[in-house]
């Protein structure tokens, strides 16, 4: 097929149907791959049931690397919920917070009640912000040495009430300096905040019903390198691990999303929060352990694509399309992003000829390689020891920021077979063999 505008105009639109962004459950894209992955498994229907049989205030974990599907599955977690009659608010932490600076009790409860605030609908906007202004920031005012004027530039007001404390990390740090002295006065005054919340849902729908909260976004903490890194990783486990009571908000049923690094980390985390299970979200397995294709994952990757473009097949053929997923070890994102780097190549090259050439794929795959290279010696003797044992292999605890680091770029991928198991992504196997030669 030769590069007609017609067929130039369809290779554009295939590559915006690649785009990577969450899906709610009914959008034309969806496909319910982590149910038909594990089906006696299923993270969301298990939290789901969990909050559905839960006669108090409960908290619920769900973790995975980015590009896992959290952000989808939550919507899908949202709409089951809806349809038993539950009230759910998902919020977005991205828009509250500073995922690179480290995180207090304090300010991470701040933003978690502004963000409520914006999101809910179901209440006036002003008697939100009067119960937020009484709860909140009349205590920040009085206990604090700040200033109203200094509060102001700390916390601006979007839709109704929202929180900049992402914005300006100085007045963050004056917040947490202060706030220490106060925190158990914090929490509670931000449980009460909660616990009213609830009763206005409640008097507003006049009905005694559960009130769930989403709060997405929050794997996404991460250091940017440096000295900042321990510091940032510290302050997450002493969030989740020495906080976990505050966590707790009363009458609401609370699903936090969690980084992968924190699951090594806190092995009895779950325990901790209220002895329920740490959901996980798993790459697509495409291979076992023992390197072997195998068929189901593959079909599912087949699918996923058919969802974006019923025509795939005029680009890539069956056996390219399955090189795709094997290469990028069934990480979504990074599927998309190969197919997505195809799709231009062949459209501005000299072989203008579909299905697409071995080379441009050869020069897609090596484009998504140079990404994740150079690695330093230290980080491929690890790299290793993974790809021998299956097992993140954490031996001490100041090595965190390191092991950190390869799941959020994801040069190592998480995998379950009834026990989750890790592999070094597979664009990098031929750099480790040709450094042990």
């Amino acid at each position: 097929m030769s590069l007609t505008p017609e067929v130039r105009a369809q290779l554009k639109a295939f590559f915006q149907n690649l785009e990577d962004k969450a899906l709610e459950p009914t959008d034309a894209f969806y496909v319910p791959f982590h149910q038909q992955m594990s089906p006696q498994s299923d993270a969301i229907s298990e939290m789901a049931t969990r909050i559905l049989w839960s006669e108090t205030a409960s908290v619920h974990l769900l973790s995975g690397q980015r590009g896992s599907g959290k952000s989808t599955e939550l919507r899908r977690l949202r709409r089951h919920l809806l349809s038993e009659g539950c009230d759910v608010l998902l919020l977005d932490m991205r828009d509250y917070m500073n995922m690179t600076k480290p995180v207090e009790i304090t300010d991470f409860l701040v933003s978690i009640m502004a963000a409520l605030t914006d999101t809910l609908d179901s209440i006036d906007k002003s008697v939100l912000r009067e119960l937020f202004k009484t709860r909140i920031l009349d205590f920040i005012t009085t206990r604090m040495k700040l200033d109203k004027a200094e509060v102001s530039a700390g916390l601006s007001f979007k839709l109704g009430i929202g929180a900049s404390l992402k914005e300006d990390p100085s007045f963050k740090g004056l917040l947490q300096k202060q706030l220490r002295l106060h925190m158990a006065q914090l929490v509670n005054e931000a449980h009460a905040f909660a616990a009213d919340v609830v009763t206005e849902i409640r008097k507003r729908t006049g009905e005694d019903r559960k009130v769930v909260l989403l709060v997405d976004s929050v794997e996404q903490l991460r250091a940017e390198g440096g000295e900042d890194a321990n510091a940032l990783y510290k302050s997450v486990e002493e969030l989740f691990f020495g906080h976990a009571d505050a966590l707790h908000l009363p009458l609401l049923h609370v699903v936090y999303t969690i980084p992968p690094y924190l699951v090594p980390l806190v092995p009895s985390l779950g325990r901790v929060l209220g002895g329920g299970t740490i959901f996980s979200l798993t790459s697509i397995k495409v291979r076992g352990r023992d390197g072997q294709a195998l068929p189901q994952g593959l079909g599912l990757m087949e699918r996923i694509m058919d969802k974006r473009s019923s025509a795939w097949n005029e680009v890539f053929t069956r056996e390219q399309l399955h090189r795709m997923a094997l290469s990028t070890g069934g990480d979504l994102r990074d599927f998309f992003r190969l197919a997505q780097s195809c799709i231009v190549k062949a459209a501005m090259g000299t072989k203008g000829t579909l299905p697409l050439q071995e080379s441009v794929l050869d020069d897609a795959e090596n484009h998504l390689r140079r990404d994740m290279l150079p690695l330093a010696e230290a980080d491929k003797e690890w790299l290793r020891r993974i790809t021998e044992t299956k097992k993140p292999g954490l031996k001490e605890i100041q090595h965190l920021p390191q092991l950190a680091r390869f799941l959020d770029t994801h040069l190592v991928l998480n995998y379950r077979n009834g026990e989750d198991w890790y592999d070094v992504h597979p664009l990098l196997w031929s750099e480790l063999k040709s450094g042990n030669a």
